[in-house]
């Protein structure tokens, strides 16, 4: 994503300036990065807004945490900060993408040695997860995350109440929360590394 290896030194001094309140220092970096971090996290949220949210968020931070942080390079800690924004903003809007998206950018991940060993593991325990549910929970489960349809739309589908539909998926989620969200964040490092 960032060829930091070619720009450290400059970073470096920059990044000193920044730590003595140079302000030019800081609108060199920013204007050095802001299109690349800015990228990094539209890829990844496919939102303008919000992706210039999170762009604004992580130079800001850099700026009021000047004195206290210690940044050794600072094109790799951008990608660390865009990545870990990302997948915060993603638990608290509660919107990820659905998982064949996930598992396609893993499949294409020919740079990943393990990417297809991972693949197969993440589908193994996804499905046993899954498999724990209802019948009609797992129908339900299986078309808003897997098909992306949306509640109103399972409700047309299967000829029930939008409510019980909100109800099926509560109790899903509810129940499979925490082994996802782990199994979740373990193939977002992947995906995203």
């Amino acid at each position: 994503m960032f060829k930091s290896k070619e720009n450290k030194e400059a970073d470096d001094l920059l990044l000193q300036q920044i730590k003595e309140n140079n302000m030019l220092a800081f609108d060199a970096l920013y204007d050095k990065y802001w299109e690349q971090v800015y990228n990094a996290a539209y890829k990844r949220l496919k939102d303008a807004d919000y992706a210039k949210d999170i762009t604004q968020d992580i130079f800001l931070q850099v700026w009021h945490k000047r004195h206290d942080i210690n940044i050794d390079h600072f094109a790799p800690y951008l990608f660390t900060a865009v990545r870990n924004n990302v997948f915060k903003w993603m638990q608290k809007e509660q919107r990820f993408t659905p998982i064949p998206e996930l598992l396609a950018h893993l499949s294409v991940a020919k740079d990943n040695a393990d990417a297809e060993v991972l693949r197969k593991e993440f589908v193994i325990k996804y499905e046993a997860l899954v498999n724990t549910l209802t019948p009609a929970q797992q129908e339900i489960f299986r078309m808003r995350f897997h098909d992306d349809l949306t509640t109103k739309e399972i409700a047309e589908k299967l000829n029930i109440s939008r409510k019980t539909v909100q109800n099926q998926l509560g109790k899903s989620v509810s129940q499979l929360r925490g082994s996802l969200d782990l199994l979740y964040f373990v193939l977002m490092l992947h995906v995203y590394n």
